[in-house]
């Protein structure tokens, strides 16, 4: 099966594999997960749009082949990847989810988007707004003002 990002299907030990085959095939018994089995999943109702792209863009990470549904070996390449994963993997991972455009960089706008929607998928009202917190980090990290 090859390295997705994670320890290889083959490090995970047996009784691991069978306990996820378990979980997966009780929750998705076509073995297909959709994106919307995906959100039921984790709970994921009434969405904002920014976090409902966010589950989006999830999804479409882990849909390693792009056919539009998490079958098994991506089920448990994802969970290797998050539960098992080494650091530098799980950055790559989540910088390839927030680059949403896919250039290279994460910009003001995906960066603004990735806040909003993980303050509306958690439900957390912070003093300080969106923006401000992204306009906090940009000041911090862009040291080159190219707003990426």
């Amino acid at each position: 099966m090859g390295n997705m990002d994670g320890k290889t299907v083959e490090e995970l030990s047996t009784t691991e594999c069978h306990q996820w085959y378990k979980k997966f095939m009780t929750e998705c018994p076509s073995g297909q997960l959709t994106l919307y089995e995906f959100k039921q999943f984790f709970g994921l109702k009434n969405l904002s749009p920014s976090a409902n792209n966010y589950v989006e863009q999830m999804f479409e990470t882990f849909d390693f082949n792009k056919d539009g549904y998490i079958d098994f070996m991506e089920y448990v390449a994802a969970l290797s990847l998050v539960l098992k994963g080494k650091v530098d993997q799980k950055l790559r991972w989540y910088f390839k989810l927030y680059d949403v455009d896919g250039n290279g960089c994460i910009d003001r706008a995906e960066l603004l988007n990735i806040i909003k929607a993980i303050r509306s998928i958690n439900r957390c009202n912070e003093k300080m707004t969106a923006e401000e917190f992204t306009d906090m980090v940009f000041n911090k990290i862009d040291i080159n003002g190219d707003g990426e």
